[in-house]
């Protein structure tokens, strides 16, 4: 076969498939052989990379603490959970070598009042949070005038960009104070001693405690929930609430059937992202817990410690650990916390995908 070759003044013809013989794309122009630049691929491996990238970043990130937990989840076993006690040991002594790992003599880390505190905080976050921010997100969409409702929820956006060390410093100096002069004793003193309410009860402290972080954590959380849920309402069709309104029904009945079940599943996905944010943050619990180490909450008012805060507060002592075991404690504490997390992100999408198939996008039975 013999090769066409271009001469000066007599372009070669291109080839069926509209390439040169050497592979560059051949120009409609006279004379002229440009290269082809194969973009499409370049976009579709681009973003094949960049989808990876997230869940890289995850099963890194597991790994890298699964490594250095490892001597910790030997030294510690399973009883890491159901201990109450959490003493660094004393760091003068020789150290002490016990399932082959060796740590201060006298150490002994228990997490269970560590979770028992984040999951207490974050179940007090999310009662308070979920109908205030969803209440929050029908008035802005559905009763203020336009102009306020861009007004509030350019300040819903705000609240949530804010700082957490902010928030926690307005917890300590200001909303603990409050709650224990004004809130608490009230409530301690009417609430019937029942065994379910006996939780309200009992001394009140000094502002620092559950109350409090669940409170500023509830506060912390509405506008993330609140912010999805009205653009995800803003998203219901407009006919179809006419038409509900048409066929005599009142505002809450168009609310429940259709406007609830329309966003139901965008809801539970924003709850899922505050509940994140309520069991991961650290600096606002830290400084409105009390972090006290090694005691279950008695009541509502107790101070108590998270499993975040307790990785802030101690991690500057732990770096002095000559053994390393305070630190490896630590990191598995984190890949506790971070399994929590997982574990509500995936209680979530079954939840979301059980709802999204047995009912319509217009409510049950239209």
């Amino acid at each position: 076969m013999t090769v066409p070759v271009a001469s000066p003044g007599r372009p070669v013809p291109p080839a069926p498939d509209g390439r040169g013989p050497s592979g560059p794309r051949w120009d409609a122009a006279p004379g002229v052989i440009r290269p082809r630049h194969d973009t499409e691929g370049m976009v579709r491996w681009g973003t094949r990379l960049a989808a990876l990238l997230p869940g890289a970043a995850l099963v890194g990130l597991a790994v890298a603490l699964l490594i250095e937990a490892l001597p910790a989840i030997r030294g510690n076993g399973f009883g890491f959970f159901t201990r109450t006690t959490w003493d660094p040991g004393n760091f003068y002594n020789p150290p002490v070598v016990v399932n082959g790992v060796a740590r201060p003599d006298g150490a002994s880390y228990g997490a269970f009042p560590l979770i028992v505190g984040t999951l207490a905080s974050s179940t007090i976050a999310m009662v308070i949070a979920v109908p205030v921010a969803f209440g929050t997100a029908m008035i802005v969409v559905h009763k203020l005038p336009r102009r306020l409702s861009n007004t509030v929820g350019m300040l819903l956006e705000m609240l949530a960009g804010i700082p957490s060390v902010v928030f926690g410093l307005w917890a300590a100096l200001t909303l603990g104070p409050f709650l224990a002069h004004h809130v608490s004793p009230f409530i301690s003193r009417t609430m019937p001693d029942v065994p379910v309410l006996r939780f309200f009860k009992g001394p009140v402290g000094s502002g620092e405690g559950l109350l409090t972080s669940g409170l500023v954590l509830a506060v912390m959380v509405v506008p993330i929930i609140a912010s999805t849920t009205r653009d995800l309402l803003r998203q219901v069709p407009r006919g179809t609430q006419e038409g509900a309104v048409a066929l005599g029904m009142t505002d809450l009945e168009v609310v429940r059937s259709v406007s609830i079940p329309w966003v139901r599943t965008g809801v539970i996905g924003a709850c899922v992202l505050g509940l994140g944010r309520a069991l991961g943050e650290t600096m606002a619990v830290a400084m409105a817990s009390g972090t006290v180490l090694g005691t279950v909450p008695r009541n509502v008012y107790s101070t108590f410690g998270s499993m975040a805060g307790v990785i802030v507060s101690q991690l500057d002592s732990a770096l002095t650990d000559a053994t390393g075991f305070a630190v490896e404690t630590l990191a598995y504490l984190g890949l506790v916390l971070l399994a929590m997390s997982l574990l509500a992100n995936i209680g979530a999408r079954l939840l979301v995908r059980r709802a999204s198939t047995t009912a319509l996008p217009v409510g049950r039975g239209i």
